[in-house]
């Protein structure tokens, strides 16, 4: 057959289409893989058969707990973290928020304590105590946070706070691997097609010798399969650079490990592990009893120092039980605003930047085999079911192919 005969050939847009069809369903599965695997982030559907929600928002909390366990271990303790914040600069900041703003906040404790006993003091004496909070607050603010310092570990959780954290943003959990991921997600997508190309070459040549009614579904299922196979093992293998020849062949996560570094730390100390959150956490979660009692053992010297010299009027105003228990009150009063340092959220960024720069420099050394499971472990939750699902929809393509473009069985 003449080369003009084989174009001007009635079957020949038939077979053209078997591998252009296996690309575009090695592409579309691959896609569809990658998308079901993270959206939506809430069920969609009918429950519990009809519907889906992405497979990682669906097993947040197991997610963000092999994230912990994996990851955020290998890259330092709380403790590390909080140092790296700085608490000389964190309480310094504290102080500059704080201070011009003292008379207001004493007013909002003292009311919240009594404002029976407060409303009824002289100005002059109320100006005393503004003035005397004022010269404890810096001792203050120092002292407690050099106890936070110390005792860190037993305040906050740091597990129960990233997990929260995550499972109460899915969106963000996400974040956390699409974007680690970026590179890696479109060169899956991508590889689809062109796998997808070969094979349905080699399904051409196959389907010419021996054209079965069962080639083109068959061939369909295996495209599927494979593409989605071939591409996450390239991605994560080999493990460690290998020569091939003249060329240096490793796994394309693992040779981005620098660059990769740099966007989770940025996501992780802006986003999940922040002063901000810290903080919340020491005043709300499940450990938050200590930081209370914490806080008011350094508020009761502070009321000493500074009602002190009122004592006299101050019982007389509430009794000596009542005068006793204005301490804590006060106490727990002061909790309640112990927040508002924590809302600038340029110093907040800026402390993440100091915790990211170390956490970078720890992550660039981590071993290939440790280094994979930031993003590992999104696929490996569900990987045979996302291959399979591949498999599935190539089959479904192969049988279409065969009733609507070579006539069917």
């Amino acid at each position: 057959m003449s080369f003009d005969q084989l174009l001007h050939h009635p079957d020949l847009w038939r077979y053209a289409s078997i591998p252009v069809v296996a690309a575009i369903v090695g592409w579309a599965t691959n896609w569809v893989a990658i998308e079901m695997t993270f959206w939506p982030l809430e069920w969609k559907g009918l429950r519990p058969i009809f519907g889906w929600q992405g497979i990682i928002p669906s097993k947040a909390e197991k997610m963000a707990a092999i994230f912990v366990d994996k990851t955020m271990i290998r890259l330092g303790t709380l403790s590390e973290v909080f140092q790296r914040m700085d608490p000389e600069v964190i309480a310094e900041h504290v102080v500059q928020a704080l201070e011009p703003r003292v008379d207001e906040l004493t007013d909002e404790v003292m009311r919240r304590s009594n404002v029976v006993l407060w409303e009824n003091l002289p100005e002059m004496v109320r100006n005393t105590v503004y003035q005397r909070v004022r010269e404890e607050l810096p001792q203050l603010v120092r002292d407690l946070l050099a106890d936070v310092d110390r005792q860190v570990e037993e305040l906050v959780d740091m597990k129960e706070l990233v997990v929260g954290r995550l499972v109460e943003d899915r969106n963000l959990l996400n974040r956390l691997f699409l974007e680690c991921g970026d590179a890696e997600f479109r060169f899956i997508v991508r590889s689809g097609f062109w796998f997808g190309g070969l094979f349905g070459l080699v399904q051409l040549a196959v389907w010419v010798f021996f054209p079965a009614a069962w080639v083109l579904p068959a061939f369909g299922l295996f495209v599927g399969l494979a593409t989605n196979w071939i591409a996450l093992n390239v991605i994560f293998r080999p493990l460690e650079p290998k020569k091939l020849g003249p060329w240096k062949v490793q796994g394309l996560f693992l040779r981005r490990q620098a660059e990769v570094a740099d966007v989770w730390c940025t996501i992780v100390t802006r986003d999940v592990l922040t002063l901000r959150e810290l903080v919340t956490a020491m005043l709300t979660g499940r450990r938050s009893d200590r930081t209370r009692s914490l806080i008011r053992k350094h508020i009761k010297r502070v009321v000493d120092r500074s009602i002190g010299p009122l004592r006299g009027l101050a019982q007389a105003a509430v009794g000596l039980r009542g005068f006793a228990g204005l301490k804590d009150t006060v106490g727990d009063a002061a909790v309640e605003v112990a927040i508002e340092p924590f809302r600038d959220r340029a110093f907040v960024l800026g402390r993440a930047e100091a915790v990211a720069e170390e956490l970078r420099h720890r992550m660039t050394q981590l071993p290939p085999q440790e280094f994979q499971d930031l993003l590992r472990p999104c696929f490996q939750e569900d990987e045979l079911k996302l291959v399979l699902l591949g498999g599935g929809l190539g089959l479904l393509a192969g049988l279409a192919q065969l009733q609507f473009v070579f006539g069917g069985w």
